[in-house]
C-alpha cells in the first residue's frame, strides 16, 4: 500500500505542497480545474494504483479557495468537514434548487450532495493543523462574484467557510474507490464581488506550504 495521494488543481498549487511535505515520496499530483476533470482524474489515479497492486490509502484535495468573510479570512488554513456541490441544482422563480430536492436518489449523487470528510484523516490534519478552521467546503463550477450570490450561498450553507472548484468531484471519485478522502484549502480572496486586486495568492500558496507538514 502507498502512502497519500494529494491532488491539486495547478501545478503551481502541486509545487507548493510538495514544497513543504515531510515526506518527497508522496505522489502530489495537479488534476485540472473544475469537478468534472478533477473526479475523472483522480478516479482513473486511484485505478491505476488499485491495478498495480499499490492502492493509496487517502487521497487529499489540496489547493487555495475564496474564503466567506468572518468564518475564514484571506491568509487562513481550512479543513473541510465536508465537501458540498453547491451550485449542482436547477434555477426555480423561488430561488434555487438542489438537484436532490428535484427527486434525485442519493445513489445517482455518488452519495450525496454532501460528502464528509473521512474521520481518521480529518482527525490527523487537524492534529497538525491546531489552528485551521474547520468547516464546510463548498464545491462550484462558477466562482462567486457578486454579493447578492455571497448571501444566497451563506443563507443556503451556514456552514460553509470556504468556496473552491475540485473537492467534492474528488470527494466522488475517493468515494467510489473506497478511499479515505479529505480536502485541504489557504485563503487567497474574500468570496464575494470580483475583485483580483484583493487576491493574495502568493501568501495562499505559501500557507498552503506551510500547510503541507501536516501530510505525513
Amino acid at each position: 500500500m502507498t502512502g497519500l495521494l494529494v491532488v491539486t488543481a495547478v501545478p503551481a498549487e502541486a509545487e507548493a505542497v510538495r514544497a513543504g511535505l515531510p515526506d518527497p515520496s508522496t505522489a502530489v499530483l495537479p488534476v485540472g480545474v473544475g469537478p468534472a476533470v478533477a473526479a475523472a482524474t483522480t478516479a482513473r489515479l486511484l485505478a491505476l494504483a488499485e491495478a498495480a497492486g499499490r492502492p493509496y490509502r487517502g487521497v487529499v484535495s489540496a489547493g487555495v479557495a475564496g474564503g466567506f468573510a468572518g468564518r475564514a479570512d484571506v491568509g487562513a488554513t481550512v479543513l473541510g468537514s465536508v465537501s458540498v456541490a453547491a451550485d449542482l441544482g436547477a434555477e426555480s422563480p423561488a430561488g434555487f434548487l438542489p438537484v436532490d430536492e428535484l427527486g434525485m436518489p442519493p445513489e445517482w449523487l455518488g452519495g450525496g450532495l454532501a460528502l464528509a470528510a473521512d474521520p481518521g484523516l480529518l482527525a490527523a490534519l487537524r492534529a497538525g493543523l491546531p489552528t485551521a478552521t474547520v468547516g464546510a467546503v463548498l464545491t462550484v463550477s462558477t466562482v462567486t462574484g457578486t454579493a447578492a450570490s455571497t448571501d444566497a450561498l451563506r443563507r443556503r450553507h451556514p456552514d460553509a467557510v470556504a468556496e473552491a472548484m475540485e473537492g467534492y468531484g474528488v470527494a466522488v471519485a475517493a468515494a467510489q474507490a473506497g478511499v479515505p478522502f479529505a480536502e485541504l484549502r489557504t485563503v487567497s480572496n474574500p468570496v464575494g464581488p470580483r475583485d483580483r486586486d484583493a487576491w493574495r495568492m502568493r501568501e495562499a500558496l505559501a500557507a498552503l506550504t506551510t500547510a503541507a507538514a501536516a501530510l505525513t
